[in-house]
């Protein structure tokens, strides 16, 4: 690894990222669980032991899933009433903490690409969009808080050892998030203390000299249990399949439960993540020669130079206080705080080669910097209540954001500089001065909001789901030079919902909401675009099945206007240019089954055909498949309950872009194939081996853009864990 000014050189990585815990953690009592993990990590990394599936539940949390369990009972992504998915009026997917651990995914990208519905749209290495029925992903939230992402997109990545749970609500989400966006919203639910001591442990070892080292400990911090804490800690060190390319990271998260009184509790936490990734790709690989023939190179091909870097730091604060009141209502006021740099100093390759010569690629080097600052409040209270004779539940509260975002180009000296075909580049590129110029954006974004909703028993088979959110939206500010001030006030956002129960297992749905969404993404001439406006359709039947395990079915429609659209470059830069494409529409299917199937036999397995039209009835964003195929299966041997083997399989049928000029880029379908078996060595130490990509299958990651890159190669990883 090149030297980084932020950059962890010290061997033992789990040793030095848990003393950086006692840093960042918002409790300092949470060192006083340090000595035990640093005396099983040891002063050398190799002899770190690794985490069996053992699920540890929050002592404040809902309902959770068991240890092997690919179900969970309940969810309150869609309306912070704490239900199950048969009483949701819309389509949930979960990746349980099982499935986590089964396939080792502990990037966000590779859980999302697992989960139902869900396309991750790796353009570059550190730079990724998620779609899903049809549209871009633009809302993270963490513990149901969130407010959209500034650039919908995700730099670097999240490392999932912090994580419980991610829950995966497809559809417009405008009750919660105040943005109706009709993908989905992706809900991480970060681990919580518990009350007896737990300490877990892994080991890894992969591919491309992949090393990975993890701990998470938790229990009470005094002999009463009225404190609590958990600290997690994850470290990584990895080459990879691309020339060049090389990543670190290191996680801490360090939180703190503290029962104020029999009724109040009192949660803070923090966490810091830190990804140094060496000759990152910005940008990726030209897809078609000057003569409009398609390229195919070697799938490690890698346009980035020697000298780049791409660093991303990412540090978000939480503080909760719940109180139950004597009437079974419930009160609870967070804030979050987040904040994310980025650095980077990155090479660009732009042009279309000669198909006989390779010729025709010149450079563009820069350095960029970013931060972006978020400070989220939300205050609700959800409890029941009584009319008409019947028990109903309502929950009502109040959102409020500011988002503020500063970004700097400076850029190198040489650009225009032609280079050598890519086949014959090796990432020699002398580093230039970057004093070519200087641009950049600094914008604020605010939100608030106030919403309801009310869970209706209207008869003992029929629930009304009714609600909505009241908002206003306001920015201010530059992006390279055009103006971001926006304005929108008194936005509602209706959100209705019918349950009917057929039998006591099964049940009818239909919702409906509607889209408001402002974007950042800029024209051809800086401005920024309107709002996409539209609304969604959706309805479906849901079933609790005799094993356990949860299916649903769901047809849904969504019509929309002012959609950003990729439509070249912003002149005199490398800036996607975005124009609204008016009067789209969504319409699909999704199916998905998920928990135990048998005895022994965990699934969750999910079918999404999604079809996109523009107003004259053709196919757009060519760049989404239509059918989507995710599966994921685990099963425990009976006559030997030491062995559990599974697959994952990711399918997508054929995609295209039309890249102008006649040219149109084609991926044909493809399927990916995972396998993983683990074997309980004792009752405390765990072995798990997963092969992924076992068909050595070549693909491209995404059309989303104008270019792309190859997905990795079959790869390895072997995981040691011990648990107490």
């Amino acid at each position: 690894m090149k030297s980084h000014p932020s950059q962890v050189t010290d061997p033992s990585m789990l040793a030095r990222a848990i003393r950086r815990a006692c840093q960042f953690t918002t409790a300092g009592t949470l060192c006083l669980l340090a000595p035990t993990v640093l005396a099983q990590a040891g002063a050398d990394s190799e002899d770190a032991y690794a985490l069996d599936g053992t699920v540890i539940e929050a002592s404040a949390s809902a309902e959770l899933e068991s240890a092997d369990s690919y179900q969970v009972k309940r969810t309150s992504a869609a309306t912070r009433l704490s239900l199950t998915p048969r009483e949701t009026p819309q389509s949930v997917s979960v990746v349980t903490q099982a499935q986590l651990e089964d396939f080792q995914l502990t990037s966000a990208l590779d859980a999302l690409q697992a989960t139902p519905g869900v396309s991750v749209e790796r353009v570059e290495t550190d730079r990724i969009y998620f779609t899903a029925r049809g549209f871009d992903i633009t809302n993270f939230q963490f513990d149901g808080i969130g407010a959209p992402m500034m650039y919908k997109n995700l730099q670097g990545d999240i490392d999932t050892a912090v994580y419980e749970r991610i829950e995966v609500l497809r559809g417009a989400n405008g009750l919660l998030s105040g943005t109706g966006n009709p993908s989905a919203t992706v809900n991480f639910v970060r681990k919580r203390p518990t009350r007896d001591t737990q300490i877990a442990l892994s080991g890894s070892v992969g591919s491309w000299n992949k090393r990975r080292l993890e701990a998470d400990v938790s229990g009470s911090l005094g002999d009463a249990d009225r404190v609590r804490g958990r600290l997690v800690v994850a470290a990584q060190d990895a080459g990879s399949y691309l020339d060049r390319l090389e990543r670190e990271s290191q996680t801490v998260y360090g939180v703190v439960e503290i029962d104020m009184t029999d009724r109040t509790l009192l949660t803070a936490g923090h966490s810091w993540q830190r990804q140094n990734t060496d000759s990152p790709l910005w940008g990726a690989l030209p897809l078609y020669y000057s003569d409009g023939s398609p390229t195919d190179f070697d799938v490690s091909t890698s346009t980035s130079a020697d000298w780049a870097y791409w660093d991303n730091t990412d540090n978000r604060s939480f503080v909760e206080v719940s109180h139950l009141f004597a009437n079974s209502w419930e009160g609870k006021a967070s804030l979050n705080y987040i904040d994310k740099d980025s650095e980077s100093a990155l090479f660009y390759q732009y042009g279309t080669p000669d198909r006989q010569t390779g010729l025709g690629l010149f450079a563009y080097p820069s350095l960029y910097d970013l931060n972006i600052e978020k400070l989220i409040a939300d205050l609700h209270v959800k409890g029941p209540f009584d009319l008409a004779g019947r028990e109903h539940e309502l929950v009502a509260g109040v959102q409020w954001s500011r988002s503020e975002l500063e970004d700097e180009s400076n850029y190198g000296l040489g650009i225009g500089t032609p280079l050598p075909p890519l086949d014959q580049w090796n990432g020699a590129y002398p580093q230039p001065a970057f004093t070519g110029g200087v641009d950049g954006s600094q914008w604020i974004d605010r939100q608030t909001g106030i919403y309801t909703t009310a869970r209706l028993s209207l008869t003992d088979r029929l629930t009304a789901m009714v609600g909505g959110r009241l908002s206003q939206f306001d920015g201010d500010g530059l992006s390279y030079g055009a103006t971001r001030d926006t304005r929108y006030d008194d936005v509602f956002t209706p959100y209705a919902g019918l349950i009917f129960d057929l039998t006591d297992s099964v049940s009818l749905y239909a919702s409906y909401t509607e889209i408001f969404q402002p974007q950042t993404e800029m024209d051809i001439n800086r401005d920024r675009l309107e709002p996409i406006e539209g609304v969604q359709y959706e309805a479906g039947i849901k079933a609790e099945l005799s094993s356990g395990a949860d299916a649903s079915l769901a047809v849904f429609r969504v019509e929309q206007d002012n959609v950003a659209e990729a439509r070249g470059t912003i002149p005199g830069s490398v800036d996607t240019a975005y124009g609204a494409a008016e009067g789209l529409t969504s319409e699909g299917v999704e199916a998905t089954l998920a928990g135990e199937l048998l005895p022994n036999l965990q699934a969750s397995l999910g079918y999404t055909y999604v079809d996109i039209q523009n107003p004259d009835g053709e196919r757009a964003r060519t760049f989404i498949p239509q059918h989507m195929v995710r599966a994921m299966t685990t099963y425990r041997l009976p006559f030997y309950e030491q062995v559990k083997v599974g697959a994952q399989v990711s399918w997508q049928d054929s995609i295209y872009r039309d890249q102008g000029a006649g040219v149109t880029t084609r991926q044909d379908d493809y399927a990916l194939i995972d396998l993983m078996a683990s074997y309980a060595i004792t009752d405390n130490l765990n072995a798990t081996l997963n092969i992924n990509n076992v068909t050595d299958e070549k693909y491209l990651t995404s059309l989303y853009w104008a270019q792309g890159f190859y997905g990795a190669p079959r790869n390895a990883m072997l995981t040691l864990g011990w648990n107490y």
